[in-house]
């Protein structure tokens, strides 16, 4: 049997070789695309126990799926060199839309975050922005020496300022952050010396009772106290976190079993299905199965990081590396807030929560750094 199985090795290799080549020809990095069908059966998965077993919610959100890989394969087939000559267009047309959302944009919620264009279903700016702002600024910086001069680093932070500050008037406070980090994350990868980087953030400091007093709204407030103490309104703001708590400890090393956690099925545990689906995934399979899903976000981000290194020229690695670092973002801050070590900010668990458009995005941005991978000889040099 042992020299069956070797003398099958080469041609499964070569099986294997194969199916690669025919990825690279359709624009697919096939190992990304392997974690990323794997986290997304993850995600049905958790989804179908923490929607209460329900099928619909399960079958909408693998449409959605559908689609953002569909989306994803379009996006992976445009060359870089296309992104780089769209991103001033695409940043500025962000920036007019994000303007609109605050004059004539469609409020829920005591929020006015949607655009309503007759003839196409209502949609978030924001999240053009998402990919729009690590464009510009990767294709802005792409063009001048590096590391960037301080005049260079003031026109970066103002690009990233402005969109993160309107979206926050909306009001916005998660995705906003997102897209400043998304924003930053490109000057870190530009080189910024380290004296302006302390600097900066010496500089936000400062600017936080600002902020405090002027830019966050009440609820806003009440989240960071919160954060704080939860233990102060443990019937209130403070349930949340409390009950995330007591879902993620009473999982153990090795988790209840699927379907049979108590803290979602008995409804302690609010918003069980969107921000706070990890207390429900650790307290169904426990301290290892968080280890092997945090082990499986590690690996795409190090598949996205191998992309970015082995990219052609500046703007690839610098579009590349800001999208991985926001993927990261993305799960080490919803995890972050779940277990109470940041306040909550309302990200989802990346392909893990439900939702619509947050996933399309993600896939937008893997499409891209598909197309950085797979698009190497057609860049211009």
């Amino acid at each position: 049997m042992s020299r069956d199985f070797l003398r099958q090795l080469p041609r499964a290799s070569h099986a294997f070789q194969t199916q690669q080549n025919l990825l690279g020809r359709l624009h697919i990095d096939g190992w990304l695309l392997l974690m990323l069908l794997l986290l997304c059966g993850i995600g049905l998965t958790v989804l179908y126990s923490a929607s209460d077993q329900s099928m619909a919610t399960v079958q909408r959100q693998a449409t959605r799926f559908g689609i953002a890989l569909g989306v994803m394969f379009v996006f992976a087939q445009i060359s870089p060199y296309h992104y780089r000559r769209w991103s001033p267009w695409l940043y500025s047309a962000g920036v007019l839309m994000l303007l609109a959302v605050l004059v004539m944009g469609v409020g829920a919620k005591g929020a006015q975050r949607w655009l309503a264009i007759p003839g196409l279903p209502r949609f978030q700016p924001s999240e053009i922005m998402k990919v729009a702002v690590p464009m510009a600024l990767s294709a802005y910086f792409a063009d001048r020496y590096l590391p960037p001069r301080l005049k260079h680093v003031a026109m970066g932070l103002l690009f990233v300022l402005i969109p993160t500050l309107l979206i926050a008037k909306q009001p916005d406070l998660g995705t906003s952050l997102l897209i400043c980090a998304s924003g930053l994350f490109v000057l870190l990868f530009a080189g910024i010396q380290w004296r302006l980087i302390f600097g900066f953030g010496a500089l936000v400091s400062s600017c936080l009772p600002l902020f405090w007093m002027f830019l966050m709204k009440d609820y806003q407030k009440q989240r960071v106290m919160t954060f704080l103490n939860p233990e102060s309104d443990l019937h209130g703001s403070g349930w949340n976190i409390i009950q995330s708590k007591i879902a993620i400890g009473s999982g153990g090393l090795d988790g209840k079993g699927w379907l049979q956690g108590t803290q979602s099925h008995l409804d302690f545990l609010p918003e069980s299905h969107t921000d706070f689906i990890i207390a429900v995934f650790a307290e169904e399979f426990g301290f290892f199965g968080v280890l092997g899903l945090l082990l499986l976000y590690l690996l795409i981000v190090t598949r996205c990081f191998f992309i970015a290194v082995r990219a052609d020229d500046t703007y690839g690695r610098l579009l590349a590396g800001s999208l991985t670092l926001t993927f990261f973002f993305y799960f080490f801050v919803n995890i972050g807030m779940v277990t109470g070590l940041l306040p909550v900010v309302g990200l989802p668990l990346p392909l893990i929560s439900y939702g619509g458009t947050s996933i399309v995005t993600l896939f937008v941005g893997f499409g891209m750094l598909m197309s950085i991978q797979t698009h190497k000889k057609v860049l211009p040099r």
